[in-house]
């Protein structure tokens, strides 16, 4: 494997309701996440989370990840995923 591809693999850990979790994403979507805190997510997508996150990128170091949307992931980053009942 070339350097490059190395240095795009890199892991980094992030923190999903208190469990750490290891990826090789740049980026993690709302679905990621949720699939993280909730393993059933994907065979119940009429359930409605609120993804909370905080020691994000740069600019945006916390926030809230909505349906459909992605942020970029940095190590020791925290997510917080809560059942918020149905739509």
């Amino acid at each position: 494997m070339k350097k490059e591809e190395e240095k795009d693999r890199k892991k980094v850990t992030i923190i999903v309701n208190g469990t750490p979790h290891e990826e090789e994403k740049n980026e993690i979507t709302y679905n990621e996440v949720v699939t993280l805190a909730f393993p059933d997510f994907p065979q119940h997508p009429e359930r409605t989370y609120s993804v909370t996150y905080e020691r994000g990128q740069g600019e945006k170091p916390e926030g809230i990840l909505s349906p459909g949307g992605s942020v970029k992931v940095k190590d020791g980053m925290i997510f917080k995923v809560k059942h918020t009942g149905q739509s």
